[in-house]
């Protein structure tokens, strides 16, 4: 597939950074925004009902629209009703409650007042526009809810993730796969771990010299992986370096430093409970005239020996995704484009040229149901994607056309059938 046109789910008045589907609502969540400059454009979370129409197409409808005052989000994670969102140099903690349907979240009011004072401080709602927020610890929080008859937010904490002197931002944020750990990495090179949900903080250790582009934590909590501007790859254990991925050992000719790492996954192997899968995505540190291709690898998710490198193409890579199954991943480009990717051979599946035209900022999955409905209809797979350009986006790939088993032996029938009529009526033809 080539350039063609993906009509928009969704458009949202903001640039979008994040995206995120909530497999209990099934409510998807964007956010972005346009900053602390007075341009008007303004920063918000949106929180999204999605319907499939017939067996493949969709639609989204806006149920809720929280305003994050003069702060963009970049980033996001969702853990059962929790948000963590990053904002400038800070991770802000929020609940969410979807009141179209019951939903159980892992934190409450009481959750909530015990948060370790040390690493996080509660906000006690706007005092207008850009106002500053102040300590509050206990008390009436009615004030800080957002709430409409679908969906009630209420802001919940904040952390500290980035102390870079000159520019503070959180790059990335994660919940662990138990929900038992919140983990971020920022400009300043540093990964913070904080236990949840009573946030009180576990890790805090310079992972990289430059910037962390991305994180992710194994399935078992036990092997954590960062990627960072400085052209590593670390494999951790707690706070303790296991050891430094060197993809470009697996291809003779790409030297060492000519690429960087920009993102990593973990993923399932489907149809194997106990196999992990890590992916990376390596792009040149340089363009030149004549793009050199970005590569993908697969490596095994527990001894951290490469399986399978390929290119991917020769536009600059900006964001990753696996499917929950672990089959599918996601690509998104600097000029727009997406692709799906098989992920046990690594070879494309589906491609848009273009179909943001800008920088794609992140993808998701649709998963394999929602709210215990199957939401993929007819299609084999969807995948969600967002743009500086406010658009959201669903690509979906129609399920491969296969042949019913009693057609294939009804047509082998039919073969064998003619092959001895045509020897009976025909005797020297064979």
């Amino acid at each position: 597939m080539g350039k063609r046109k993906v009509p928009d789910l969704y458009r949202a008045p903001f640039p979008l950074y994040a995206v995120k589907v909530d497999p209990k609502t099934g409510l998807v969540i964007l956010a972005g925004g346009g900053g602390a400059s007075k341009t008007g454009i303004k920063n918000a979370v949106h929180f999204l009902d999605l319907q499939l129409v017939g067996q493949n197409q969709y639609s989204a409808s806006l149920l809720h629209s929280h305003d994050t005052d003069t702060r963009a989000t970049m980033n996001l994670a969702i853990g059962n009703g929790v948000i963590a969102a990053g904002q400038d140099g800070s991770c802000s903690l929020m609940t969410f409650e979807d009141r179209t349907r019951t939903t159980g979240t892992n934190v409450d009011a009481n959750d909530e007042n015990n948060v370790h004072q040390g690493t996080a401080r509660q906000r006690a709602g706007r005092k207008g526009k850009g106002g500053p927020d102040h300590a509050c610890v206990s008390g009436d929080r009615s004030h800080m809810k957002d709430e409409t008859a679908h969906i009630s937010v209420t802001e919940m904490a904040e952390l500290e993730s980035d102390v870079n002197p000159q520019d503070p931002l959180q790059k990335v944020v994660r919940f662990s796969p138990d929900l038992s750990l919140l983990l971020t990495g920022g400009t300043d090179g540093h990964v913070r771990v904080w236990e949840f949900p009573s946030l009180k903080k576990k890790h805090d250790f310079r992972a990289h010299k430059g910037e962390i582009e991305d994180l992710d934590l194994s399935k078992d909590n036990k092997h954590l992986v960062t990627v960072g501007r400085d052209f590593s790859c670390s494999v951790w254990s707690n706070n303790q370096l296991v050891t430094a991925l060197k993809w470009h050992e697996t291809t003779s000719h790409v030297a060492e430093k000519t690429y960087r790492y920009m993102a990593c996954r973990f993923g399932k192997v489907e149809d194997h409970k106990d196999a992990l899968r890590l992916y990376t995505v390596q792009i040149p540190h340089k363009r030149d005239r004549k793009p050199p291709p970005c590569y993908l690898t697969k490596w095994d998710g527990k001894n951290f020996l490469p399986m399978l490198t390929a290119p991917c193409g020769a536009e600059v890579v900006s964001s990753l995704a696996v499917s929950d199954s672990g089959t599918f991943l996601g690509l998104g480009t600097v000029t727009g484009s997406v692709a799906i990717y098989i992920a046990f051979s690594l070879q494309r599946l589906y491609y848009v040229q273009e179909s943001h035209g800008i920088v794609v900022t992140d993808l998701a999955f649709l998963p394999d149901s929602l709210k215990g409905q199957n939401v993929k209809g007819n299609n084999e797979t969807a995948m969600f994607s967002v743009a500086v350009d406010s658009r959201c986006q669903l690509h979906a790939v129609p399920n491969r056309r296969m042949f019913p088993i009693w057609l294939v032996l009804v047509f082998c029938g039919l073969v064998v059938v003619g092959i001895v009529l045509i020897h009976y009526f025909f005797p020297g033809f064979f």
